[in-house]
């Protein structure tokens, strides 16, 4: 666990922040790529992604303080120490959701192909921050006798957990993250209909989320239903709903020929 990496001067380097920084980056290069491939504003969807980013994580900061309100409420100077880790994922989303949609609909950008071109670069980018937080010490995994667990001293952590090999979740998550991110390019490539990698993502990422989350072992993020039910597993069963409701709708309509499939377009 190295919090910070070095120092510049007086100022310190922190790893949770750098690599945030660098999925950031790779992101944006993946979403450019892709744009330009589907024939998209190129500098429109560069000003969604850089709003996306900044939006997208006050949400999931934000979501975190919910989760940890008392603790924050007594120190109200720590909300803003961000390079410390505390994030919630779902939190992004759930804020730059409604922004985005705005965003499409008033510089006139179509929702289902932007979509397809945005999510693969929002899971490269959630993979970095998941080794970030490794370095934070945050997001750990509950004990283990595995031989592949790590110890954290963070501050994060549950004191009666500090020193303990614990499941490393955040590279778990983090290898599930890439995997998906091939599929999706590749899904990509091959898709049928505008929105199926976007359709896709929001159908894989919430069982990925789900079954790291029974290996997760700082409780303080949240349960709907104590010990049973994470407040992330509550969530990611709601969207995975929702996107196999408009997958399977979207299939209907190109099978209907109510929608025009993504081949049929490229042609005229």
């Amino acid at each position: 666990m190295f919090p910070t990496l070095f120092h510049i001067g007086p100022i310190p380097i922190h790893s949770y922040g750098l690599m945030i920084a660098i999925g950031f980056l790779v992101a944006i290069t993946v979403v450019k790529k892709l744009s330009e491939k589907s024939a998209l504003n190129v500098d429109k969807i560069m000003d969604l992604s850089f709003w996306s980013l900044i939006i997208g994580f006050i949400g999931a900061r934000f979501l975190f303080i919910l989760t940890r309100w008392d603790s924050f409420a007594a120190d109200p100077v720590s909300i803003f120490k961000v390079w410390e880790g505390g994030l919630v994922f779902y939190g992004g989303p759930l804020a730059v959701v409604p922004f985005a949609l705005y965003f499409m609909r008033k510089n006139q950008l179509p929702l289902w192909k932007t979509s397809d071109v945005l999510v693969p670069g929002l899971t490269i980018a959630h993979a970095f921050g998941r080794i970030g937080c490794v370095a934070a010490g945050c997001c750990y995994g509950r004990p283990t006798n595995g031989n592949w667990g790590i110890k954290l001293n963070s501050d994060l952590v549950d004191e009666s957990l500090r020193g303990v090999y614990l499941h490393p979740t955040q590279f778990y998550e983090c290898v599930a993250l890439v995997i998906l991110f091939f599929g999706l390019l590749a899904t990509f490539r091959k898709k049928s209909f505008d929105g199926q990698v976007a359709l896709v993502y929001f159908m894989a990422y919430p069982i990925i989320r789900s079954i790291i989350e029974v290996y997760r072992g700082d409780i303080i993020r949240g349960f709907v239903i104590p010990g049973i039910l994470s407040t992330s597993q509550f969530i990611s069963v709601l969207v995975f709903a929702v996107a196999a409701t408009l997958l399977v709708y979207r299939l209907k309509r190109v099978n209907s020929g109510h929608q025009p499939a993504v081949a049929a377009s490229k042609k005229r």
